[in-house]
């Protein structure tokens, strides 16, 4: 199979018409005078599934201003098969303003969980573990992997770096045993009930959520 980013990446703007709003009011005359704003958006309506801060805005523009707000973490993800849970691992940081996505292996993956948010989040791609955490030693960030595995920190008593990398695996599989080796700390999400496991997705919005908790302050 090719590994090359599949046909997922051109699809349209995800709408939710029922928290869109429409035209501009007051016409054309009334449009703000301000680059930031999309003047087709201005004229049309805006339906895109964006907070109401960026409205109107030009894609380029709310990558800008998400640019000087994003966190101090990043999110990697291991994608060896074709994970359903990615996308929305990437819709999650996204909406909790990570720094940057990274796909470890290969470079196709199903965007259709990511509602289209990896258009405004930075996604890198590393060939294979090694290469990932290479680049996470010359960034200086601590690689956090997050697996019920033995050894593993309680989330709930685990210190979050203000910087690092939180590391998830393969939804059946999880972490493989070359990126659990290649982590600084092993962190698990702690459950009460009978399953032995959470879902991918959830488990990644968990975990980037207690980083959430630690350091981020709601503006």
């Amino acid at each position: 199979m090719s590994d090359e980013v599949g046909p997922e990446a051109s699809e349209p703007e995800a709408t939710l018409p029922q928290h869109g709003v429409g035209p501009w009011p007051g016409g054309e005359a009334e449009w703000p005078d301000d680059p930031r704003y999309d003047p087709e958006l201005l004229e049309h309506g805006d339906t895109r599934n964006v907070i109401d801060r960026y409205r109107y805005w030009r894609m380029e523009a709310i990558v800008a201003d998400l640019d000087e707000r994003r966190h101090g973490f990043h999110v990697a993800i291991e994608n060896w098969q074709h994970d359903m849970n990615i996308g929305s691992i990437v819709r999650s940081a996204n909406a909790f303003a990570a720094d940057t996505v990274h796909i470890i292996g290969r470079r196709r993956w199903n965007k259709r969980g990511a509602m289209v948010t990896d258009r405004y989040q930075h996604v890198q791609y590393h060939e294979d573990v090694a290469a990932f955490a290479r680049w996470a030693r010359e960034a200086s960030l601590p690689v956090i992997a997050l697996d019920n595995l033995e050894g593993a920190v309680p989330i709930e008593a685990f210190a979050w770096p203000e910087r690092c990398v939180l590391l998830f695996g393969q939804e059946g599989p999880g972490l493989s045993p070359e990126a659990a080796a290649a982590a600084d700390a092993l962190v698990e999400i702690t459950q009460f009930g009978s399953t032995r496991s959470l879902n991918a997705s959830a488990a990644a919005a968990i975990a980037m959520h207690s980083w959430i908790l630690s350091h981020a302050t709601p503006e």
